[in-house]
């Protein structure tokens, strides 16, 4: 899985994102995400059905909501965002959230079929806490391949991060800028001007430096390019530290149906 994909949150304008697709899998973006609850996944493959790259080349992710996780409605909804986009399988198919009609046993016993078909490559989990993944994984016949949570250098999820490091899990933060408030950061803005990079580089390369995917949601060119050059951004371990000691913590994201031990 690529570490830096594009995120496509809140992209629910249909050409304007078939463009930024398009646009960053030419810029050398291999990763892509979206869901089922975006709606938007029809010009997400539009966007890499126009791009000049090979889809053998592209590391495609959806996910499935909540109120589509009993096990018809599974295979029913991802056969459907097949469709959309335009495709046969995707690389990784994630549960949204462990919510809603949510059922381990039923839940994952439809993504096992879907991986046996060939429709899936990878199963994967989103805002899952430990012992959801620890459950999920008792009833799933394929690895629990990733982790899509909120994770940013103001949410570090440190419980998660040793979780994954220890159990073979990948991370993949969405909204790894926390929804911009890393700009207003002085820790971050201070090591951006040291290192001649902005602050949307600094977090993602902070977030490599721990081994975390990201997937920054970005539209127009400018913003696109900025986060994709991230990766020729190299933090010394002073700057990493002083990232680390950052004790503002802000969760952006956290709905009424999230896990009660939020």
């Amino acid at each position: 899985m690529p570490i830096l994909g594009l995120g496509t949150w809140e992209n629910d304008d249909a050409d304007q994102c078939a463009e930024s697709v398009r646009t960053a899998l030419e810029m050398g973006y291999r990763h892509i995400d979206t869901a089922q609850a975006y709606r938007n996944e029809q010009a997400v493959g539009r966007g890499l059905a126009e791009a000049d790259v090979d889809r053998e080349d592209v590391f495609l992710a959806t996910k499935v909501w909540i109120s589509e996780l009993s096990h018809d409605d599974v295979i029913e909804t991802t056969e459907n965002s097949l469709e959309r986009l335009g495709v046969d399988h995707v690389d990784l198919l994630y549960i949204h959230w462990p919510s809603g009609e949510y059922d381990p046993e039923g839940t994952i016993s439809a993504f096992n079929q879907l991986f046996d078909e060939g429709k899936i490559e990878r199963f994967g989990v989103s805002n899952f806490e430990p012992e959801h993944v620890e459950e999920a994984r008792e009833h799933a016949e394929m690895p629990v391949f990733a982790n899509q949570v909120e994770l940013h250098p103001l949410l570090p999820q440190d419980e998660l991060r040793e979780f994954a490091a220890g159990t073979d899990l990948e991370l993949v933060a969405y909204s790894p800028l926390a929804r911009g408030q890393v700009f207003e950061n002085d820790t971050i803005t201070d090591i951006a001007e040291a290192h001649d990079a902005s602050p949307a580089q600094v977090s993602l390369a902070w977030l490599r430096e721990k081994g975390v995917t990201t997937i920054p949601k970005a539209t127009s060119e400018a913003h696109i390019r900025d986060n994709w050059e991230s990766i020729g951004l190299e933090l010394d371990a002073e700057a990493v530290d002083r990232i680390d000691a950052i004790r503002e913590r802000d969760r952006r994201v956290h709905p009424d149906f999230a896990p009660d031990t939020w």
